[in-house]
């Protein structure tokens, strides 16, 4: 398949036209409106500085359906015991750039650009960014950020600097998910560290059923 080349018009290909690793199409720009119509499509941008904007469609997608987060004996315990305070949409800004600062293994630099930062600012601004924060001793230590669309919660990245803290902003997430009767959190990519978690693989056709229903 070609990699589409994306020009102002707001438009995408169809996300079933990706390459065999996800490629789907490159250019474009991270307004608002891009960003929104490519998570209502399944799409997603991530690139590296310096490159130009690469926009994806991964066949299989992983997914984390919420009734099958998997909390161990160990972490039900740290959440027992209270050692985060867990906060929602009170530090977008430190969260997404701390996110862009931690370092991963096998992952050299970031593909949270400057450029990205910004746009996903605006998104929260807008209101479809959301931020879940873990603090400890009023400092904070971990968190998560990810959009929003309809009953849909698309995954951008996690960071912690202490042991557990953006596993129980996930917890919380889960949990606040549930009560608005959302059923999966979009991850993106397969990761060893989300799947230990409950995460799981489908294939893009049974992804984009799901995004179907959760927007509707």
């Amino acid at each position: 398949m070609p990699v589409f080349r994306l020009t102002k018009e707001l438009i995408f290909p169809e996300p079933e036209l990706a390459e065999e690793d996800g490629l789907l199409a490159v250019g474009g720009d991270l307004s608002e409106d891009r960003l929104l119509l490519a998570y209502s499509m399944g799409i997603f941008p991530w690139y590296a500085d310096g490159s130009p904007i690469l926009w994806w469609s991964p066949d299989p997608r992983l997914v984390l359906i919420l009734d099958e987060l998997k909390v161990s004996r160990s972490l039900r315990q740290v959440i027992k015991k209270g050692v985060f305070t867990v906060t929602m949409n009170t530090a977008f800004d430190e969260v997404i750039r701390n996110c862009s600062g931690i370092s991963r293994s096998g992952q050299q630099g970031t593909w949270i650009t400057e450029e990205m930062i910004e746009a996903y600012i605006r998104l929260h601004c807008a209101g479809y960014a959301h931020s879940v924060e873990s603090w400890h001793d009023s400092e904070l230590v971990g968190g998560l950020y990810g959009v929003v669309l309809g009953k849909a919660f698309f995954g951008e990245s996690m960071f912690a600097t202490k042991s557990n803290a953006s596993k129980v902003a996930l917890v919380t997430l889960v949990e606040h998910l549930r009560k608005l009767d959302f059923s999966f959190i979009d991850c993106q990519v397969t990761t060893v560290h989300l799947k230990s978690l409950g995460a799981k693989e489908v294939t893009r056709k049974r992804f984009l059923h799901m995004l179907e229903k959760a927007l509707a």
